[in-house]
């Protein structure tokens, strides 16, 4: 098994695989202008320890002789601790529920688990049925963010906004009321901020 990619790592994959998808592998002069690095050599050790760990391999004697290989190792298993539906209840389990494929290059934080979305109440911040959120619990909670929140015994993800003695949850969907809760309520606790969504498609995940 792979060995996992640093950030670094990580960002020059992701570039590579975008330019795999126009259909035209950069050079390693592209490659340096595009993350400003000021000589080749720089990118080819990256390059080399991305190779190691299994996710492309070189050609020496091509300018543009990157070759992405084995395309599974691009995505990694994550479980899913619990599903939220549109503005009901939301069941969060000490175990998994359920697993999906996630890109490796999508690097989740370490404390960060996932939530499979149920119904449409964010569908106009396209975030619908049968997607998946990202949820990191670390995060300090700010204005504007979509939280995921506990509120009596039930939670739900919306977009948290914080009045003067008060909380407002608001959905992404006319259909769906704001919920107001006091920032007092003793029984209203936010889990954590919702950092990515993915979709899976083709039984993967974009």
């Amino acid at each position: 098994m792979s060995k996992e990619l640093t950030t670094t790592q990580h960002k020059i994959l992701d570039y590579l695989i975008e330019m795999k998808s126009k259909g035209l592998m950069p050079t390693l002069a592209e490659i340096a202008n595009h993350f400003s690095y000021k000589n080749r050599s720089t990118v080819q050790q990256h390059l080399s320890a991305i190779e190691k760990k299994g996710f492309i391999k070189r050609n020496p004697k091509l300018a543009r002789g990157i070759e992405i290989t084995i395309e599974d190792r691009i995505f990694v298993t994550k479980p899913v601790l619990g599903e939220v539906a549109a503005g009901n209840p939301l069941i969060i389990y000490p175990d998994a529920i359920d697993s999906i494929e996630l890109p490796t290059i999508a690097n989740m934080p370490q404390d960060s688990f996932l939530l499979k979305v149920k119904g449409e109440s964010l569908k106009d911040a396209y975030i619908f049925n049968g997607d998946f959120v990202i949820i990191n619990p670390t995060l300090e909670p700010k204005d504007g963010q979509f939280v995921a929140a506990v509120l009596d015994d039930a939670a739900v993800v919306k977009k948290m906004f914080k009045k003067k003695d008060q909380i407002e949850l608001h959905s992404e969907n006319p259909e769906y009321k704001p919920i107001i809760i006091r920032s007092n309520y003793d029984k209203f606790k936010i889990v954590g901020v919702v950092i990515g969504v993915y979709r899976k498609m083709q039984n993967k995940v974009i």
